[in-house]
């Protein structure tokens, strides 16, 4: 034996659990544009951290502020217009330039020519990573938006306003972003907590139908799994929702932002690096539905068919009595939202998305399913002949369900 040798690092390992300090600000307004616009400067922070400005007569650069908006929302709305105005008006901030357009939808994730874009906007303005970037649109904007402000000098200051009910229900709140590659739903993304999210009932009253009623099939799917007295409100109010009765809307989208949100802060694994993912119970078939129809169907409408089909499922073979089952189906029919898409007809083709919901997380299949309201399971081995005769019954259930009244 060797006297004093030095240690090898390699017979010295080291294996140091650290964590990393994060903030989570979520605000919820009526009008931010308006009366409730001190929400939105109240989280813009002066560039210097608060223990180093250097003394009481240093000066301190207001924060550059870029802003972007879902090209449709400026077209229905003069919200983001005159949030821009207050914005530059305000002294707090130098808003960089307009606000910029942004294809909304999945055309944002499905173009790399809109990240480039982005990316581009950011080097132009100049953009450090004490300047923010204010996003403003639906969830797939909020996406590509997040993704760019992510990868940007490793991490630039995000500020969501999601316009959407499924965003402000769901997405807005998340710390994922994600464009589509190779055919595939979120496959290039990163994790990034934003800075701020402000979920203003405003934006929400420009919506046509079809994208107002989206939303809650994510609202419905967090409550099957986190609050069967959440899941008996949404069944209560769902004809209020259809008739777009918004302060009864707007408190289920609170209710669904809030167990989002808390399942993020407090659950333990905000980054997903465990097998299982439950905020994404009927997802597998939801994105392989979007893929298939070249994301003509709306997430939101995915979800609802996804998780009925994992409803179904999930009484067929965990127990899920089927009389809550039907009354899932029953609330989607309410809300207006979809129980069959023709994509469906191939079934082998929508099986494919298991594999590709495995390898989006890694590991094991690890699929959410069912034992009661309330009662979620992790599952690792799917039934494809129960998963079928799932499929069967719900084609059935879709014929027979009643359409949308007029007002939905």
């Amino acid at each position: 034996m060797v006297a004093n040798r030095p240690s090898d690092p390699g017979h010295d390992p080291r294996d140091i659990h650290f964590s990393v300090p994060q903030v989570h600000r979520l605000r919820t307004t009526w009008e931010v544009a308006g009366d409730d616009f001190d929400e939105l400067l109240g989280v813009l922070h002066a560039s210097t951290d608060p223990d180093q400005s250097g003394g009481p007569d240093a000066e301190i650069e207001p924060p550059h502020v870029l802003i972007w908006a879902d090209e449709e929302v400026m077209a229905a709305s003069p919200r983001v217009g005159v949030l821009a105005k207050r914005l530059a008006q305000s002294g707090r901030v130098h808003v960089v330039g307009g606000p910029r357009a942004v294809p909304g939808g999945e055309e944002a994730k499905n173009s790399p020519e809109v990240i480039e874009r982005l990316l581009a906007d950011i080097h132009n303005a100049m953009l450090d990573r004490r300047s923010y970037i204010i996003a403003i649109g639906g969830g797939a904007m909020l996406d590509a938006a997040g993704y760019a402000a992510a990868i940007a000098h490793r991490g630039i200051r995000l500020v969501r306003i999601p316009t959407t009910t499924l965003a402000q229900a769901d997405s807005g709140v998340g710390v994922k972003n994600a464009i589509n590659h190779f055919g595939k739903k979120n496959w290039v993304g990163t994790f990034a907590v934003p800075w701020a999210v402000i979920n203003d009932a405003g934006f929400l009253t420009t919506l046509p139908d079809r994208d107002f009623f989206c939303g809650f099939s994510e609202a419905v799917k967090v409550s099957l799994l986190k609050d069967a007295a959440e899941f008996e409100r949404i069944m209560r109010r769902a004809p209020a929702i259809a008739k777009r009765e918004m302060p009864i809307a707007c408190g289920v989208i609170e209710a669904s932002c809030r167990m989002h949100l808390d399942h993020i802060t407090r659950g333990g694994d905000p980054f997903e690096t465990r097998e299982a993912r439950p905020l994404d119970f009927g997802h597998w078939s939801a994105h392989r539905l979007e893929s298939l129809t070249d994301y003509v169907i709306r997430h939101g409408e995915a979800v609802a068919i996804g998780v009925a089909l994992d409803c179904l499922y999930s009484t067929l073979v965990h127990g899920l009595p089927e009389a809550e089952t039907r009354r899932v189906c029953d609330c989607f029919t309410m809300l207006g939202l979809p129980l069959w898409d023709e994509a469906l007809d191939d079934f082998e083709r929508v099986l494919a998305g298991l594999e590709e919901f495995r390898q989006h997380l890694g590991g094991r299949l690890t699929v959410t399913m069912l034992r009661g309201v309330g009662d979620p399971l992790n599952v690792h081995v799917i039934d494809r002949v129960a998963m079928r005769e799932a499929a069967r019954q719900l084609k059935g259930i879709a014929t027979q369900a009643s359409p949308p009244s007029p007002a939905q």
